[in-house]
């Protein structure tokens, strides 16, 4: 099986981008199907990195490294065929693979105070792509809802039991 469309396009814009920054890096690509979907990973090898350069690509709390991931998938995207398209997720040191499992453990948690209280969970401190994340783990759970709520930066997810009543 030859590369994904998307996987060739990403690596070259990803390296144009970081070559424009003035970075010398290696990038590697894999493609990751979830849910019939084609996730292209471009993983940014540190190897050649300094520490204030890596801390400068993640940003606070991964602003930067998300800003970028928010650009690939806005830019490469645009025109493209829907069998040429595909989701970017940009990797730096295994940041985005540990905040999934911490986005994962956070929804588990709000599944369960919902169910427990019946009480809406907000969830607060979440990236736009990071609430994005969580909106997509919580399609697991047929009986719960979530929403967005509050203006940004202090944006919160809402997940909340399904109502029963006919609206």
């Amino acid at each position: 099986m030859g590369n994904h469309p998307s996987q060739e396009r990403g690596q070259q814009w990803l390296a144009q981008v970081l070559q424009l920054a003035g970075l010398d890096v290696e990038l590697v690509t894999e493609m990751v199907e979830v849910d019939d979907e084609h996730n292209c990973w471009l993983t940014i090898v540190a190897d050649r990195l300094s520490s204030e350069q890596k801390a400068a690509l993640l940003g606070d709390r991964g602003q930067v490294l998300d800003s970028l991931q928010y650009l690939a998938n806005a830019t490469l995207n645009i025109g493209q065929v829907e069998d040429a398209q595909g989701a970017y997720i940009l990797e730096l040191e295994g940041y985005r693979k540990n905040r999934i499992q911490q986005l994962q453990a956070i929804t588990e948690e709000a599944v369960a105070a919902v169910r427990e209280t019946g009480q809406d969970f907000e969830i607060k401190s979440l990236s736009s792509a990071e609430r994005r994340e969580v909106h997509g783990l919580l399609k697991h759970y047929p009986d719960l809802e979530n929403f967005s709520r509050g203006q940004e930066p202090d944006r919160r997810l809402v997940v909340r039991l399904k109502s029963t009543e006919s609206e």
